[in-house]
């Protein structure tokens, strides 16, 4: 539940210490999940490459992990890392530590891939999905880049297989050494194809309505907590997404958010991150989020509320003083301000990122952005 103490105010809301259920957080600042594939273990073990980046960004209020593989068969593209095996564990101890000694909180952000993969990422196994559905898009593979194929439907015993695994993730990112774990429901991954009807056809108990549609994600948190306390349970949404590839909203899509905030405030996480839309959805169905996400949920749920896509300081500082979110999420500024919360502070010029550079592997584009107190001191870097 919001506290009165956690309450902000002012031009500089954002940068107002936050208390996360037992975490204090320094600011509101969050750094967003991002994918950055540079896990290049065959074990898909994150390395010391991972453990400095993540360090140099510590000053955020809140570190979430790029999404986390929970299972081989939830892979769905090259050089992302996984929290299934001892050595995975191993591995992000480096990270968490890493983090830790600078002062810094971190969960992670544990995933499954769905139809969004490919059989040349899978053993030559087929994507699994709730409905044998092309999502229509592109995954990152050994091979290059290739186009997503029809999956086959999970079948009830492999459902229950899934939220098992999602159990097991968590576990293992207790004994990892994170301070929470956010649950990713968002964008075009595994719950979300179960949370839409263009991409969910089934008949069963997992489809056909919105608590059908919802059920996976409240059996996947249901088995997350019995390793975690609520308060350091995340989960993102994306209810704003339409228009990528199968991915498009319908006359289902608002009743079925409606439905598992409902579920939601009931099971208590310890918040929600909530990404508004990516794109124009002014002639759909879901119109009324392309200006009014906030608005429309922040009421339907009250714990903890993370504002996710496209947010500047000015933006931020004005959607936490206005009372619509209480954390905001930034995913392009920290690619290359691993200093984000001191240049909001001080309002310095923001570095920007070389996009050629974002996935492709290494540190350059990684870690090698410095600080602005770096670069001022270093002529070589200005």
């Amino acid at each position: 539940m919001r506290k009165e103490q956690n309450t902000a105010e002012g031009a500089e809301a954002v940068l107002a210490p936050y208390a996360l259920g037992p975490l204090k957080l320094k600011n509101r600042i969050v750094m967003s999940p991002m994918t950055r594939g540079r896990t290049e273990s065959e074990e898909r073990a994150p390395g010391n490459l991972e453990a400095e980046y993540y360090a140099q960004r510590a000053s955020a209020g809140l570190i979430i992990t790029g999404g986390t593989y929970i299972s081989k068969q939830a892979i769905g593209s090259i050089r992302v890392p996984g929290i299934y095996s001892h050595s995975q564990v191993e591995a992000w101890k480096r990270v968490t530590s890493a983090v830790h000694s600078k002062g810094g909180k971190i969960f992670l952000q544990i995933a499954h891939s769905g139809s969004v993969s490919h059989p040349n990422l899978l053993g030559d196994e087929l994507p699994v999905a709730p409905s044998p559905i092309n999502p229509l898009q592109k995954v990152f593979t050994p091979a290059g880049f290739r186009d997503t194929i029809a999956p086959r439907s999970l079948t009830l015993d492999e459902i229950a297989v899934v939220v098992e695994d999602y159990g097991h993730a968590a576990k293992n990112a207790h004994a990892a050494g994170f301070d929470g774990v956010e649950l990713h429901a968002a964008h075009v991954y595994l719950l979300p194809q179960f949370l839409s009807s263009a991409t969910n056809q089934r008949e069963d108990g997992y489809g056909g309505s919105p608590s059908g549609r919802v059920r996976i994600v409240l059996e996947a948190l249901a088995a997350i907590s019995q390793h975690w306390e609520k308060s350091r349970i995340g989960i993102k949404l994306s209810p704003g997404l339409n228009g990528l590839g199968a991915f498009v909203a319908n006359n289902d899509t608002l009743p079925t958010y409606d439905h598992l905030f409902a579920e939601l405030n009931r099971f208590s996480p310890g918040y929600v991150q909530l990404m508004r839309p990516i794109n124009d959805v002014g002639s759909t169905p879901i119109a009324e989020l392309q200006e009014g996400t906030y608005k429309r949920y922040r009421p339907l749920f009250t714990g903890t509320m993370i504002a996710n896509v496209g947010f500047e300081r000015a933006s931020a500082n004005d959607l936490i003083a206005q009372g619509d979110a209480d954390l905001v999420s930034f995913a392009r500024h920290y690619i290359a301000n691993p200093d984000l919360p001191e240049r909001f502070s001080k309002k310095l010029p923001l570095a920007e990122g070389n996009v050629a550079s974002y996935y492709q592997g290494g540190p350059d584009g990684y870690t090698t952005y410095p600080s602005f107190q770096e670069q001022e001191s270093s002529p070589a870097l200005r």
